[in-house]
């Protein structure tokens, strides 16, 4: 039977910490996945999201804290009685094995009789869209189809848990990006708690119900990925997350300003003294007729123009030196004419893009 969103089981990590020495490669790290729930650990090389995952998984051993699937803790289970599903960065097949030898390898390890075997690994290729697959080799798969038997090897036995380390990682960008929206729809259909690692932020973006934005073994943020690209918690996750432009600004009472300038404001900034203004290059407009009014305008001078087809994408300098990026459309309504470079500029920020995030690095 397939496995129902309601049979997914809820992840709960509890002040997790693992060193190395004098390095935190988690750093008393607690998170909540909920039942059913899509969950990211992005972050950058050595970040510890890895780290995270192989606690999941039961490959590695924290100094301390909790870890309950459900209602059972687990932190001392070994990794073959966690009955969680995972998909490595290199897929791990068995290249003397068919691909239904692949599929069913976790059924025979649980002494599942063949009739029965051969049944639920046929239906677990045809959901990945692999039926009648089964007798082919390894070497005679694509990359593409042999992250699908990969996939197809982690779902058979029906875990309620699933964890994907990079798997997608080793595909070109198309194939990629295809596999992305085919894992999203896996994901729906099958309904298990899935806890994804990824450095790429898009992926990420592209795939998740929630992010955690790892960074030093400690969870920088964890939001759904559009509260993550426009509310970031501090200059780590917004540096991570997307292109942007910071510009530091100054607080003096409720007025916030840059330069000479009192910025409008649709949110009220955060608590920090250290503030920035993060400007997503998509979110600030040319502004040929002069400054919008309600708006924040910034008076500049283009510096670099390039064309992508598409879109364009602008450099313009401020005049205290400061520099912002610009990308614009080349097609479709409210398209400007490009400048040239050395350009006398007006460039307008609406107040709710005139997001103030923390200036901390975390």
């Amino acid at each position: 039977m397939t496995p129902q969103p309601g049979d997914a089981l809820p992840i709960s990590v509890r002040n997790v910490t693992k060193t190395y020495g004098s390095v935190h490669a988690l750093d008393d790290v607690s998170i909540e996945v909920e039942s059913g729930e899509f969950l990211t650990l992005l972050g950058p090389s050595g970040s510890g999201k890895t780290t995270l995952l192989m606690v999941l998984a039961g490959f590695t051993r924290p100094d301390c804290g909790s870890l309950k699937f459900g209602d059972r803790e687990v932190i001392r289970t070994p990794p073959h009685l966690r009955d969680v599903g995972m998909t490595f960065q290199s897929y791990a097949l068995f290249p003397h094995m068919t691909v239904a030898g692949n599929v069913g390898y976790p059924l025979r390890l649980r002494k599942v009789p063949k009739p029965e075997l051969d049944e639920r690994v046929e239906r677990a290729l045809e959901t990945v869209q692999l039926g009648g697959f089964g007798s082919r080799r390894i070497d005679q798969l694509s990359g593409g189809q042999k992250q699908r038997v990969a996939v197809a090897r982690a779902i058979v036995f029906e875990p309620r848990i699933l964890l994907m380390d990079e798997p997608l990682s080793a595909l070109d960008k198309k194939l990629r990006d295809q596999m992305q929206i085919e894992l999203r729809h896996l994901h729906e259909k099958l309904g298990m708690t899935t806890v994804y690692v990824t450095h790429d932020q898009r992926e990420a973006l592209t795939m998740s119900d929630r992010i955690a934005v790892v960074n030093h073994g400690r969870i920088m943020q964890l939001a759904t990925p559009r509260d993550l690209y426009e509310r970031p918690a501090n200059r780590f996750v917004a540096d991570f997350i997307g292109d942007s432009t910071f510009l530091r600004v100054d607080r003096r009472g409720d007025r916030i300003s840059y330069g000479d300038t009192a910025l409008r404001l649709a949110a009220p900034p955060p608590a920090a003294d250290n503030l920035l203004l993060m400007i997503r290059p998509e979110r600030i407009v040319l502004s040929p007729e002069g400054p919008r009014e309600g708006a924040n305008n910034f008076a500049a001078t283009a510096t670099d123009v390039v064309y992508q087809g598409d879109s364009f994408l602008l450099n313009a300098r401020l005049p205290d030196g400061n520099t912002i990026a610009l990308r614009g459309a080349m097609r479709g309504e409210n398209v400007v004419a490009l400048p040239r470079v050395g350009d006398a500029l007006t460039l307008s920020l609406a107040p709710e893009d005139t997001v103030l995030i923390d200036g901390s690095e975390g």
